[in-house]
Formats: C-alpha cells, sequence, structure tokens
C-alpha cells in the first residue's frame, strides 16, 4: 500500500472510498496542519512551473489559490482581505505586468 503522509482536499477520502480501495487519514493539529499547508503550497508551486499547457497551468493555479483561501482563513483573514492588500500594495509598488527586470542599483 503506498504511503502518502500529505495533505488532501476534503473530498479525497470520499474519492478513494468510491474506488472501494482501503486507506488512513487522521486529522492534523493545527501546529501540523499549518506546517502541511505550506509544504502543499510549495508542492503545488513547483507542479505549476513544471506545466508546459496552459490548460495544466490553470489547474495549479487553482489548486495555489485553494491554498492560499487555506492560508488566509488559518491567518483570519477573508480572501477579500488579503485582495485588499494586493490592491494596495499594486497601488503602491506597482505589479509585474510590465515585465520589469532589475539588474543593478549603485551601492552609494
Amino acid at each position: 500500500m503506498p504511503i502518502y503522509n500529505k495533505l488532501v482536499r476534503d473530498r479525497i477520502p470520499q474519492v478513494i472510498e468510491n474506488t472501494g480501495k482501503k486507506f488512513s487519514t487522521r486529522v492534523l493539529n493545527e501546529t501540523e496542519y499549518i506546517d502541511h499547508l505550506k509544504k502543499k503550497a510549495y508542492e503545488e508551486l513547483d507542479e505549476y512551473v513544471n506545466t508546459d499547457n496552459k490548460k495544466d497551468a490553470v489547474e495549479e493555479l487553482a489548486d495555489l489559490l485553494e491554498i492560499i483561501h487555506s492560508l488566509s482563513e488559518y491567518h483570519g483573514y477573508s480572501i477579500d482581505e488579503v485582495e485588499e492588500v494586493r490592491k494596495q500594495k499594486a497601488e503602491k509598488r506597482g505589479g509585474f505586468k510590465e515585465k520589469i527586470f532589475l539588474i543593478e542599483v549603485e551601492d552609494e
């Protein structure tokens, strides 16, 4: 039986159960939960980075967004509040749409 030891979406046990396979799960405590959410964020980001087409890219971006929703809730913020902070930062410092690549800055 393969061992996964990773955070999965809430309905994955039901999906596995529907296949008739045996499995085991447990509920993480708060410390474990945030640690595994962070690991999952890296996992999903790595999967996004390694995509080679738009369809897979949007799937992985959706997974990343789900992790961001969970992380924001864990920290006591709504996704709308996170979006507001994003907008404020974009207003002050800009976004990444202009594709600017900083090469160097003179040291004084």
